[in-house]
């Protein structure tokens, strides 16, 4: 089940969770949530922010090698060379 991110649509009239904002793992065939299910006013789904690997190095040569990748350069025009 994926998990959904909602927050209040208006902060000064709800609840201190929905103000602050929450996560729901909910179905995916059901319809996103419209009202908090503490306070009964409205609440709108955020969009999340996606968690991708950070890389803290350029990868060297010698690294992508080990991972099995396949190190070509560039010697003339639509001529590579393997390394």
């Amino acid at each position: 089940m994926p998990i959904y991110e909602y927050i209040a649509a208006d902060p000064g009239k709800s609840c201190r969770i929905c103000a602050k904002g929450f996560e729901l793992m909910r179905p995916m065939d059901r319809a996103p949530l419209e009202i908090c299910y503490l306070c009964k006013n409205p609440v709108r789904k955020l969009v999340s922010q996606v968690n991708t690997p950070k890389l803290t190095k350029p990868l060297s040569v010698s690294d992508a090698k080990s991972k099995g990748f396949t190190i070509m350069k560039r010697r003339d025009k639509g001529v590579y060379e393997k390394l």
